[in-house]
């Protein structure tokens, strides 16, 4: 692919929240962690599809050990369990854009107007990869999932490029919107299906949910070595924490569990 996503392009994208700082953007916070709490989400470890058939689930793997393969800095989307990130997303009422104005006009926007089609993003997985897999079998004799890696490569960059004949949609629209959900899916909580072992918290330096850090208020571009705690482990009791709820996190040795 031009210019293809990759793990260390990841690490420079994100390398303002790598282990030297202390992240507080990312949306994981002791008070999600009590929310959860009450409305407890299902387990993350489960395999059971909600929305992907398979052949869409194969697809959507298939793109993600090209988007972010597994290395010797850790595990790729695929063992993080992405496709089921992905999967719950399309699930939910998101997938169907319950939440969204639905009449037209549909017109082309702007960039700076941001969505502007007609279809949800249970639409675009769906009738997208459909049309991704046909043209894939016509240019190439198998569909996406079936093609190797070389192949599965281009036709990402096509899509990415906007240069997949799609009939029913821009192909960079499908391309956009996986990519999208699959950056999210790497960094999110464990708790909605990816990020299986905090692969992507430990490949930055995350800390998970957030712990008190009055201790290290005037301490500044310094490392934080800390094993990750995603909201199911504050749930389980299966981290300690103070009397405010927080985590307590436990201090690693230099450099372990950080892909180094």
């Amino acid at each position: 692919m031009t210019e293809p996503p990759s793990r260390r392009a990841f690490l420079k994208s994100v390398g303002v929240l790598g282990a030297a700082a202390l992240p507080v953007s990312l949306p994981v916070d002791a008070s999600e962690a009590r929310t959860h709490r009450a409305h407890p989400a299902k387990p993350a470890a489960s395999d059971a599809r909600e929305y992907l058939n398979e052949q869409e689930f194969a697809f959507i793997n298939a793109a993600l050990d090209i988007l972010i393969p597994s290395d010797e800095l850790g595990a790729g989307a695929r063992e993080s369990g992405v496709a089921f990130y992905i999967d719950r997303q399309l699930g939910s009422i998101w997938g169907g854009h319950g939440r969204n104005y639905r009449q037209g006009p549909w017109l082309e926007g702007a960039p700076t107007q941001g969505f502007q089609s007609p279809l949800t993003p249970r639409d675009i997985y769906r009738i997208g990869i459909a049309q991704t897999d046909q043209y894939c079998r016509h240019s190439h004799g198998k569909p996406f999932a079936e093609l190797d890696t070389a192949l599965q490569d281009r036709v990402l960059a096509d899509l990415q490029a906007d240069r997949v004949p799609l009939e029913s949609m821009p192909s960079a629209l499908l391309f956009s919107m996986l990519w999208e959900n699959v950056v999210q899916g790497f960094f999110a909580d464990p708790i909605y299906g990816g990020n299986r072992d905090k692969a992507g918290w430990r490949l930055i330096g995350y800390p998970g949910v957030a712990a008190t850090y009055i201790d290290r208020i005037e301490r500044h571009n310094v490392p934080y070595p800390v094993e990750p705690v995603s909201i199911a482990d504050v749930q389980q009791g299966l981290v300690p924490v103070d009397q405010h709820g927080h985590p307590v996190h436990r201090v690693l040795a230099p450099n372990k569990g950080r892909g180094e």
